[in-house]
């Protein structure tokens, strides 16, 4: 439901006028200090699969209901999904009743949701998993729901007392800057009042873009992780602008990111229809290598083994959830291959290397080691371990020494590379 242009998304901020609200003491008083997201959260997420579909007449076994995210959860333990580290089971858009209740409180539709929301959050409790839910700092959701301006604190408060473990916070219908801005902190000390942990997921600066800079120090004071650019589909070409954009603006958004606060750029679309195989490897390397949420979008009752396999390789998600917290990056783009790394805990690297090219069949790549990790990664020596599109051991490696590798159009092979010192103290 994300906006494409300014001049969409200025229809939305500018749909509703907004009553004033006296409600931002104490703003900027206090930073989020919940201790949550010391890696990047983990879990499944129903918007890019499932969308806004509430026809549970015609469509039980995909419309947006109790019984989805009840199946959801049990796949989740019984196909190892908890045990690879997906824990958190997430509700978005369209979940709630068209009016709040007489007390003001969001409800769920009583039709889809029979149990309510606290029905549901005990069951996914009792799995050993977590609960996540929507709400918009607007006046409506995206869909059209309602939303929560003038209503923070008893959100915030309703949302603890059903048990909710994550919040996604979205940010449609606002009618200024500052209103978006203030909303945002708002809930967050909301949230934080109410004593229980709650993961904060914010949308913040993905509305701030159109009209200037977001201030990413700030955002990460009051978010766990954020949204800054458009909504992923099930398509190549979606994935690739959001790793176009990620590497364009790499210099603003790379150092915010660290324990407790992550860039998200969006969920994992791997098991469905869009995107090839290698595509498919491509996006969670590269998620792996920024750091991101793994926030899969798909149908667990209906995977490929292969495509299972791939999001639960304990390799890619040690990468990904690796507790130094070190966001990777671009390191450079040459002949339609790009080159990414990122530091790891105990002077270990990651390694990506994406063949840009759509024609032609696997292209080779030669890299100098030296020119890795900021010249340390593989100084004096390295052991590399090939972890994507398959795992191979490749051995022991020089630091003046090059490795030779082959990467098939819009894939990717993911390196792990471990200096010769961690290599003595592995044996």
């Amino acid at each position: 439901m994300k906006l494409k242009s300014q001049d969409q998304w200025l229809g939305y901020v500018l749909a509703l006028h907004f009553p004033t609200l006296v409600l931002w003491r104490d703003l900027g008083a206090m930073a989020l200090d919940n201790g949550l997201a010391r890696t990047p959260t983990m879990g499944w997420l129903h918007w890019e699969r499932f969308m806004c579909n509430v026809d549970c007449r015609e469509e039980p076994d995909s419309c947006i209901s109790e019984q989805l995210f009840m199946q959801m959860a049990e796949l989740m333990v019984s196909d190892g999904w908890k045990d690879a580290g997906y824990e958190y089971v997430c509700i978005d858009d369209c979940w709630m009743a068209p009016q709040r209740d007489s007390l003001g409180r969001l409800q769920a539709d009583p039709q889809r949701f029979p149990g309510g929301i606290r029905r549901l959050a005990n069951y996914v409790h009792s799995k050993g998993l977590k609960l996540g839910i929507y709400a918009d700092v607007g006046n409506k959701t995206c869909a059209g729901y309602p939303g929560s301006f003038g209503y923070y604190d008893i959100d915030a408060q309703t949302f603890a007392e059903w048990g909710v473990d994550l919040l996604k916070f979205d940010g449609c219908h606002c009618d200024s800057i500052k209103h978006l801005a203030d909303g945002y902190k708002y809930m967050s000390l909301a949230l934080n009042r109410t004593g229980r942990s709650i993961v904060y997921s914010c949308e913040w600066p993905l509305y701030m873009w159109p009209f200037h800079k977001p201030n990413y120090t700030k955002i990460r004071q009051y978010c766990n992780h954020w949204r800054n650019f458009a909504d992923v589909y099930d398509s190549w070409e979606s994935v690739k602008s959001i790793l176009e954009w990620t590497s364009s603006n790499q210099e603003k958004i790379v150092k915010v990111a660290g324990p407790g606060g992550w860039n998200d750029p969006d969920m994992l679309v791997i098991g469905n229809f869009g995107l090839s195989w290698d595509q498919q490897i491509t996006q969670m390397a590269l998620w792996a290598i920024m750091a991101a949420p793994l926030l899969m979008s798909n149908d667990l009752r209906h995977i490929s083994p292969q495509a299972k396999t791939l999001l639960q390789d304990k390799d890619v998600i040690a990468i990904n959830q690796d507790p130094l917290g070190k966001q990777g990056y671009r390191l450079r783009k040459e002949n339609n291959i790009e080159v990414w790394e990122r530091p790891l805990s105990n002077l270990a690297w990651a390694v990506a290397m994406r063949n840009l090219q759509e024609i032609g069949g696997p292209r080779s790549y030669i890299i100098s080691l030296a020119s890795l990790g900021q010249g340390v990664a593989c100084n004096p020596g390295c052991f590399i371990t090939q972890l994507l599109p398959v795992k191979m051991q490749l051995g022991f490696y020089e630091w003046t020494s090059s490795i030779k590798t082959r990467i098939n159009p819009t894939g990717t092979v993911l390196l792990r590379l471990e200096g010769k010192n961690r290599l003595h103290q592995k044996a």
